[in-house]
C-alpha cells in the first residue's frame, strides 16, 4: 500500500494548483493539463464510435497510465475510465459486423471461472461484507474488459498498437524514474498515479520492469537506427528507475528476467553486453542505503517488514485450511481476520505476495485458477513459437509471444513479494498471448488451404510437413 506521507503529498499538490497563490503561469499550466485530457479524451470518443479497437485502447491507456491523475483540476476526478467503457460498448453494438469469435481455450475458460470465483469468498465468508464491493468491483472490471478485448483485438497492427499503449503508459514513470535516480544516485524515488495499482513505488518498480521486454519487441520490429536507439534507452532508464526504487522483489525480478529476455531475444549477442554493462554499472551507482536493504534478503529473519510478510503469509495459509476450499474475501488484510488466524495478531498486513494474496482471498481453488491462467498462457506462447517457425512473416508473432512469457517470469517473481493479483498488467499480457496464437492459427491455417489447392502438400493436417511448418 502507499505511504500516508505519499498520499498527503498528493492531496497537497492537488490543492496547491487550485490556490490563488500560485502564480498566474503556475495555474495556466495546471488548467492546459486538464483540457489536454479533455482534448485527448474526445479524440478517443470520436474513434471509438468509428472502431472498437479505440475504446479498448483508450481503456487500457486510462487505467494503466491513469493520465487524469496528472492533471490538478475538473480532469483529475472525472470518471473517464466509465465513459470510455460505455463508449466501447455502444462502438461493440454498432460494428458487430466487426467483432471476431470469442476464442475457448484454457486460458478464457480459466479467466472466466476466475471472474465467477473471486464473488464466492466475498460473499460466504467476509470478515467486512460492508466493505467488498469496491475491491470485488475494480478487480471485475479489469478481468471483463480483458475478455471483452478479445473480440476486438484480432490482428498485428490492433496488437502493436496496444503493446505501445502499454508501454507509453508505464514506461513515462519509468523513464521518468531512471532519470531521476541517474541524476540523485537513487536518492529520489517516482510514484505512481493516485488511486491506481502502481501508486505504490514497489509497485511501479515491477510494473517497469515487466514494461521492458514489451519495448524489447518493439526495439526488434524497429526499422530505423534512432528507434532502435531510442528504445535501448528506454530499457535501461526503466531498469535503472526500479533498481532506485530499492524494491526487493523487483531486484529479484531483475535479475530472473534479464536471463530469460536473454534467452528469448533474437541478437543475443548485443542484449548480453547491454545487461552484463548497464546493469552493474546501475548498481555501482546506487546508495549505501540501496545496498543495505538488498543485503536483508539473506538476512530476513532479523527484518521487521519481512517479518511482517511472513505473519501474513502464514495468515493466509492457516485462514485457507480452515475455509478450504475458499477464502476470506478482498477484506482479509484487517485486525478480525489477524486475530483468528495470524501467529501474531497485532501486525496485520496484506499478503505482499500475489500467491499468498490470491490463497487468503480466495482459498486453494482462487490459488489454483489463478496460477493456472498463467500456466497455460505460457504453455500457449510456447505453442505459437513453435508452430510459427520458419515463417519468416511470423517472426514478429515470435518476438511478442517471448517478450510476453519474459514479462510473466517478472510477475510470477517480483509478484511473490507484492499484492498485485488484480493489476492490470499481466492480464493484458494474456489478451496479447491468446490473440498472437489465433493470429498464428489463422495464418498457418491459410497457408495450409493455399498448399492443399495447388497439390503442394499432403490433405493430412498432422502430417509432418505441417508439424514442421
Amino acid at each position: 500500500m502507499p505511504s500516508s506521507s505519499a498520499g498527503t503529498r498528493r492531496r497537497k499538490a492537488s490543492w496547491t494548483c487550485s490556490t490563488a497563490s500560485w502564480p498566474r503561469g503556475g495555474r495556466r499550466s495546471c488548467a492546459m493539463r486538464d483540457l489536454v485530457i479533455l482534448g485527448l479524451f474526445l479524440a478517443l470518443i470520436y474513434q471509438t464510435f468509428k472502431d472498437p479497437v479505440w475504446g479498448v485502447l483508450g481503456w487500457v491507456w486510462m487505467g494503466v497510465m491513469n493520465p487524469h491523475r496528472l492533471a490538478y483540476g475538473f480532469a483529475h476526478d472525472a470518471p473517464w475510465s466509465m465513459i470510455i467503457a460505455l463508449a466501447l460498448f455502444l462502438s461493440l453494438l454498432l460494428h458487430r459486423d466487426k467483432l471476431v469469435r470469442f476464442p475457448v481455450n484454457g486460458v478464457t475458460i480459466l479467466l472466466s471461472i476466475w471472474i465467477l470465483w473471486i464473488g464466492v469468498s466475498p460473499l460466504l465468508f467476509s470478515f467486512y461484507p460492508d466493505k467488498e464491493f469496491n475491491f470485488w468491483s475494480r478487480a471485475f472490471k479489469v478481468l471483463l474488459m480483458v475478455l471483452v478485448s478479445l473480440l476486438v483485438i484480432k490482428r498485428r497492427r490492433d496488437l502493436d498498437w496496444l503493446v505501445m499503449v502499454l508501454v507509453v503508459s508505464i514506461a513515462y514513470y519509468g523513464i521518468k524514474g531512471g532519470v531521476f535516480t541517474v541524476l540523485t544516485g537513487g536518492a529520489a524515488r517516482v510514484w505512481g498515479p493516485e488511486g491506481s495499482f502502481i501508486e505504490d513505488n514497489n509497485s511501479l518498480a515491477l510494473a517497469t520492469i515487466m514494461t521492458v521486454p514489451l519495448i524489447r519487441y518493439l526495439q526488434l520490429q524497429a526499422t530505423k537506427k534512432w528507434q532502435r536507439h531510442l528504445a535501448s534507452a528506454a530499457m535501461l532508464l526503466c531498469m535503472a528507475s526500479a533498481v532506485g526504487s530499492q524494491s526487493r522483489g523487483a531486484f529479484l525480478a531483475i535479475m530472473a528476467m534479464s536471463f530469460f529476455m536473454w534467452m528469448k531475444s533474437r541478437n543475443k549477442l548485443p542484449l548480453a553486453l547491454v545487461v552484463l554493462v548497464a546493469l552493474p554499472l546501475i548498481f555501482v551507482f546506487m546508495p549505501d542505503s540501496w545496498s543495505e536493504r538488498m543485503s536483508t534478503i539473506k538476512t530476513y529473519d532479523q527484518d521487521a517488514s519481512a517479518l511482517g510478510r511472513i505473519n501474513a503469509w502464514q495468515t493466509a495459509w492457516r485462514m485457507a485450511l480452515d475455509l478450504f476450499p475458499f477464502g476470506g474475501g478482498f477484506t482479509v488484510a484487517g485486525p478480525a481476520a489477524f486475530a483468528k488466524y495470524a501467529p501474531d495478531p497485532s501486525v496485520p498486513l496484506t499478503a505482499h505476495s500475489i500467491y499468498f494474496q490470491a490463497l487468503g482471498e480466495h482459498g486453494f481453488a482462487g490459488l489454483i485458477i489463478f496460477v493456472g491462467i498463467f500456466v497455460l498462457t505460457w504453455r500457449r506462447a510456447s505453442a505459437a513459437i513453435q508452430r510459427s517457425k520458419g515463417v519468416a512473416e511470423l517472426q514478429w508473432a515470435r518476438d511478442l509471444a517471448a517478450m510476453c512469457q519474459v514479462g510473466l517470469i517478472g510477475y510470477a517473481t517480483g509478484g511473490a513479494f507484492l499484492s498485485l493479483v488484480y493489476f492490470d498488467l499481466p492480464y493484458y499480457l494474456v489478451l496479447i498471448v491468446v490473440v498472437v496464437d489465433r493470429v498464428v492459427a489463422k495464418e498457418m491455417d491459410d497457408r495450409k488451404k493455399v498448399a492443399i489447392a495447388s497439390g503442394q502438400a499432403p490433405r493430412d493436417v498432422h502430417s509432418p510437413y505441417w508439424e514442421r511448418a
